[in-house]
């Protein structure tokens, strides 16, 4: 039987799934297709580090390590939903709800001193971060806007906040002594294994990494941000904020650089607070607190501190003197420095950039912003964009171009692939990356403090990027700009490995090109302002950054792209748009059974995963699905049946009693399969007479605390009841 393997996942996702599997499960009985779930949700994967500390009941399989396997041979077919990449506070907060609930966890070890909690800690870090993303990537990314999306956009444009020609709003980036400008890449010539050495000031050798098995023709590269150059460039941003009355804001990815941008930080924090932490900064860290893990959770943690009083007083008093902090939410006084995971720069430059240049403070108003981004290797983007908004204004969804993109991201591409060799200096010296033979391939000299990182990118992988690159650009008659800099040692490598891959295509009337990402940025910008479309070819990071940048201008959002993940081997694995925003509708649901959760990407996702398993496994019931499913999906959008934002409005729940609905009478109506037409006839006929029934039964939940049992790992049966409240609905179903 044909399978598709949809994720079981987290937060307002996960809720999400217990309304609409069923309806997916029921329609696709109906060609032969079985769906199955794989939970590789947070709480999921971590109970799968402990098998040996649970009861029988209790154990999971390691999905996600299956789902890895699955990604490589040519039957898969995942769905795969947006889920947690854990912060430190949000990987104890997991622990300790799972505690509650009677498993046997060990605390995550913060300082581990024995070989146990190493062990544990160890188990732990498995799943921190992005864990799963690069597991499940075995492909490179074709992500765009599918034509209802940007029809019902242009149709219906979203609020843009206008933007002043004064604007004070800028964007501060090292340039210097940071991972761009120390950046060494060499192309790997026959399989080998590298080892990296940190050899001190006194010639002794500690092995960083060994055993790193590479590919001939890999891309490897090495670099580190030096602490002390950090820390300078820092105290000059927190007092060039103070002095312009702009908020400061740094804008990090503690998520998916799960190593390297939590030292980061810390290190803001640190900035920020210098005053606290010169006078109180051994007591803090002797309390087992740490400014990695944010404001929010050293302030919690001053409660057991002798002085934490005291201490607490003296971070009230440098959040009154220093430069006003942008905010996540001013209503509870939780600022940009709470939690490393609340500002994720993806999802908060983009979000600034539509609103004005500018971010919420203290008051809860808008305000120009300092948009602190250590790193340079990216940031020259979001200023680009910036300068843009700053000539010519706020863009018009009503009439903007696309930039769909093509992203290298097979085999954890470049910095995404960096956290298992991804250091925090401890001493003076320097870190050679050597050869099997020895030889020394990239050299750093570093002190104590500075962070390290080196990252592969596969050829298998660049080459599929390249002949993807030019199959979209084909397909879709547009031009395509491969976003790298010359000057920057990886794309340096990249752009020759680029330029020998393209011979091996026919680009005969293709326009493809290639630019540094700033002069990309400018270049798609000035196109989209004239309603022209550009692809953006990106290696893993911009992938992230313009995935999310461009349709949070275009659509208002990056949940309702199209994402695809042809895989390598022939699979396919296709995700279904971002998660930022999926804590909020959780708190909102709990406490009055209303998740304004946006289904959309599902939609679209599951009508690509149909359409693919139709090829593979010849099932022309699956093929007519997709197709009458993308037809739903345009009515659905034109119909206006998103969740809406209010009680008394149709919520997530309601989306999909539609969607169900328009889809059946795509179906009932389709000639290619008279049996699967008349049975869809039927539910068609069913839902529409009951149409106001369910509606009904659908907003009578609303406006009273709904009880999941559990936020990071619901009760199934609770959480199926709560997301399925509709006994007409869900008897029409079990009817098909």
């Amino acid at each position: 039987m044909a399978k598709i393997i949809y994720t079981h996942t987290d937060e307002a996702p996960l809720l999400a799934t217990y309304s609409f599997l069923p309806i997916i499960a029921a329609y696709a009985r109906t060609a032969g297709v079985d769906v199955e779930t794989r939970d590789i949700s947070l709480a999921g994967r971590v109970i799968a580090q402990f098998p040996d500390r649970l009861t029988e009941e209790q154990r999971l399989d390691d999905a996600l390590a299956e789902l890895g396997e699955l990604a490589t041979k040519p039957e898969a077919n995942i769905i795969k939903l947006p889920n947690i990449s854990a912060s430190i506070p949000q990987l104890k907060a997991t622990i300790a709800e799972l505690q509650s609930q009677g498993y046997d966890l060990p605390d995550y070890p913060e300082n581990p001193g024995t070989d146990e909690e190493r062990e544990t800690r160890a188990r732990y870090d498995k799943v921190k971060g992005s864990a799963v993303n690069p597991v499940l990537r075995e492909g490179n990314s074709d992500r765009r806007a599918p034509a209802s999306v940007k029809n019902y956009a242009r149709s219906h444009p979203h609020s843009m906040g206008a933007w002043s020609s004064e604007s004070k709003t800028s964007v501060a980036t090292m340039g210097h002594d940071d991972f761009r400008s120390n950046e060494q890449s060499v192309v790997i010539e026959g399989d080998d294994t590298l080892a990296i050495v940190h050899v001190g000031a006194d010639g002794t050798e500690t092995v960083l990494k060994e055993g790193l098995a590479v590919l001939d023709g890999e891309v490897v590269d090495a670099t580190f941000m030096s602490a002390a150059r950090l820390d300078e460039f820092l105290e000059a941003q927190v007092a060039k904020a103070a002095a312009d009355g702009v908020l400061f804001s740094a804008h990090l990815k503690a998520t998916m650089m799960k190593v390297s941008d939590p030292i980061i930080f810390g290190h803001v924090v640190r900035a920020y607070f210098a005053d606290v932490f010169a006078q109180y900064g051994e007591q803090i860290a002797a309390a087992g607190l740490s400014a990695n893990d944010g404001l929010g959770a050293i302030l919690s943690g001053l409660d057991k501190v002798e002085n934490g009083a005291e201490i607490k007083a003296a971070f009230e008093k440098g959040l009154a003197e220093g430069p006003a902090l942008a905010m996540v939410d001013s209503d509870r006084g939780i600022t940009n420095l709470h939690v490393p995971s609340d500002v994720i720069i993806d999802a908060s430059m983009p979000a600034m950039i539509r609103t004005s240049g500018q971010m919420w403070n203290a008051a809860g108003e808008q305000q120009d912003t300092l948009a602190v981004i250590p790193d340079s290797s990216y940031a020259g983007v979001y200023q680009a964009a910036i300068d843009d908004c700053r000539t010519h204004g706020a863009l018009d969804p009503a009439t903007m171009g696309s930039v769909p993109n093509v992203g290298l991201m097979a085999k954890a591409a470049e910095e995404y692939g960096s956290h298992d060799k991804t250091f925090e200096i401890p001493a003076a010296g320097t870190v050679e990356v050597r050869n099997g033979a020895g030889d020394v391939l990239m050299s750093h000299d570093v002190e104590a403090g500075d962070i390290w990182r080196a990252c592969q990118t596969k050829d298998a992988s660049i080459r599929d990027w390249v002949k993807l690159a030019v199959t979209r650009a084909r397909a879709s008659e547009t031009p395509a700009v491969f976003w790298l800099d010359e000057t920057r040692a990886h794309d340096a490598n990249l752009i020759r490995l680029v330029q020998r891959y393209l011979q091996d295509h026919d680009t005969d009337g293709l326009s493809i090109d290639v630019m540094a990402p700033a002069d990309a940025t400018a270049y798609s910008l000035e196109r989209i302002r004239r309603g022209e479309d550009t692809i953006s070819v990106t290696g893993n990071v911009l992938r992230d950054y313009n995935t999310d940048l461009f349709p949070i201008l275009e659509l208002g959002t990056s949940a309702k792209m199209l994402s695809i993940v042809p895989l390598m081997n022939g699979g396919g694995l296709f995700e279904t748009g971002a998660g930022g925003s999926a804590p909020k509708h959780v708190q909102q649901l709990v406490k009055e059974d209303y998740l304004r959760w946006d289904s959309l990407g599902e939609f679209f996702a599951l009508a690509a995963s149909l359409e693919h398993l139709a090829g593979y496994a010849d099932n022309e019931r699956a093929r007519i699905l997709g197709e009458t499913l993308d037809k739903a999906t345009e009515t659905f959008l034109n119909e206006d049946r998103s969740p809406g934002r209010r009680l008394g409005t149709i919520d997530n729940r309601g989306s999909h009693f539609y969607l169900a609905l328009y889809w059946a009478e795509e179906l009932a109506k389709q000639t290619d399969d008279a049996d699967l037409a008349a049975a869809f006839a039927a539910l068609a006929g069913s839902l529409r007479a009951d149409e106001q029934t369910i509606v009904d039964e659908l907003l009578a939940v609303q406006g009273k605390p709904a009880d999941i049992g559990g936020y990071f790992r619901p009760d199934p049966e609770k959480a199926a009841a709560v997301m399925r409240p509709s006994a007409t609905f869900n008897e029409a179903l079990a009817s098909l």
